[in-house]
């Protein structure tokens, strides 16, 4: 049998991990700090919660998961003859498992709805899945770290989004990352006087992509969707948009003069960039980028999206927006929310490239106990439970050493995990230390022992 695992997942080393979880704490702590709190949601939902939120691209990236036991008995054999996989699909899979944090959390208030005090502050830290093609960044399990409010439409907490992304990064020491910031609004208006309101998803989808396959890729695209070429010379300016943010508002501002809604959205965007200047970032930079869309169906107000520091090639490292009417799909109407989502991977990786990592240790004992005299264990593990008991990281070598070879061994061990403190022997109920770091040796009681590795 060849041992392997699924293309786009990956095992994590004992290192990899402690690096990871160095990454979510500061992350947990930072969404603690803004006020936020913790949930979490099954890791599949039923497929009618998830399909038809993300558009075409999305819901063709869900895995589905077949039904169990004999999941065809019940298909119809002319359904098998006809080999309609979207229509077979629907009867052999009811459950998917989940594609973002987001529709979940929607489902959530919705179900949970008299349970909450609105407005609602949650975060959530659990794995997604996405049949996508695996390549550096991007892979189909990984992990996402959301934080959203539910029941507030205030520009506020578009603002503190912003701080928040800041504050995790220069936390993380990810100095230099670009906050891109635009308004779904805005989008909607451009369609509205280039006369493409009717395409605005293949619009939005198209624009979406620019940094990806250039302005010639978008036209193509756009062109291939049914949107004219009339409609593409108007927006060509987007493709070259520059100038500081408030250069960038006061264009937007002239360009949909004929639109109420993008000029709503021109408007609440200000809002947030003013009180930003004022306010001012520690470490990251906020950039209006009218080309910024994401693609999916349900934002609806802000839109985000992080980028590495200049220099790393990475895609986004984060990303999200407001969705004043997702709920709504779900029965709940008139609840607004607004979420940014943290891309632990990507960061992973940026952060490795950045050499960040250098301060981040594995989880190890500060003494290790050697076991070279089986009669000396009991007096070593009652030791080491009072060591514990101080919150001393404390264990025993679990092989008794019969021989010098034995003994080189867990010397090995000591050396190779950089222990900082060693017990050798015990004499006549007193312990001898040895201190890794300087060579000295000292017999010494069991308080001794505390103090001196406190």
């Amino acid at each position: 049998m060849k041992v392997g695992i699924p293309k786009g997942t990956r095992d994590f080393s004992s290192e990899t991990v402690a690096k990871r979880n160095y990454i979510f704490n500061i992350i947990k702590h930072s969404f603690e700090n803004f006020g936020f709190q913790p949930i979490e949601t099954p890791s599949f939902e039923n497929s009618s919660t998830l399909m038809g939120k993300y558009g075409e691209e999305g819901d063709r990236l869900i895995f589905k998961i077949l039904n169990s036991g004999d999941y065809l008995k019940k298909v119809d054999d002319n359904l098998l003859t006809e080999k309609n996989s979207q229509k077979l699909i629907s009867k052999i899979s009811e459950k998917a498992l989940r594609y973002d944090l987001t529709v979940p959390f929607a489902r959530y208030v919705v179900q949970h709805q008299n349970d909450i005090t609105f407005p609602f502050k949650r975060y959530q830290i659990q794995p997604v899945w996405r049949a996508d093609r695996p390549q550096k960044g991007r892979f189909r399990e990984f992990y996402q770290c959301d934080a959203d409010v539910v029941g507030s439409k205030s520009l506020l907490q578009e603002v503190e989004f912003v701080q928040l992304y800041d504050t995790v990064f220069s936390k993380l020491g990810l100095n230099g990352t670009t906050i891109k910031i635009n308004n779904r609004k805005i989008l909607s208006g451009i369609a509205e006087v280039i006369g493409a309101s009717d395409k605005l998803i293949d619009f939005t989808v198209a624009l979406d992509k620019l940094d990806k396959i250039s302005k010639e890729g978008v036209v193509k695209e756009m062109l291939e969707k049914g949107i004219s070429e009339e409609a593409i010379k108007k927006v060509d300016p987007l493709f070259n948009f520059s100038g500081s943010n408030q250069d960038k508002l006061s264009s937007l501002k002239e360009m949909l003069s004929a639109s109420e809604e993008g000029l709503q959205g021109v408007e609440d965007l200000r809002t947030v960039v003013n009180m930003i200047e004022e306010v001012g970032l520690s470490s990251a930079s906020l950039e209006l980028d009218v080309t910024l869309a994401r693609g999916l169906n349900y934002y609806t107000g802000a839109i985000y999206e992080v980028a590495a520091p200049e220099g790393v090639k990475m895609g986004s490292i984060g990303g999200g927006g407001r969705y004043d009417d997702l709920t709504g799909i779900f029965g709940l109407k008139d609840v607004s929310g607004v979420g940014i989502s943290f891309g632990l991977d990507r960061i992973y990786l940026v952060m490795e490239e950045l050499g960040l990592f250098e301060t981040v240790q594995l989880p190890k004992p500060k003494v290790l106990f050697l076991n070279f005299n089986e009669e000396e264990n009991i007096l070593k593990i009652k030791a080491i439970k009072s060591l514990r008991e101080n919150n001393i990281k404390s264990e025993l070598y679990p092989d008794t050493a019969a021989s010098n070879k034995q003994q080189k061994k867990q010397w090995k061990y000591v050396t190779n995990r950089a222990i900082e403190f060693v017990v050798t022997d015990v004499d006549n109920g007193a312990f001898v230390l040895k201190n890794m770091n300087n060579g000295e040796q000292t017999t010494c009681s069991l308080d001794e022992l505390i103090n001196k590795v406190q």
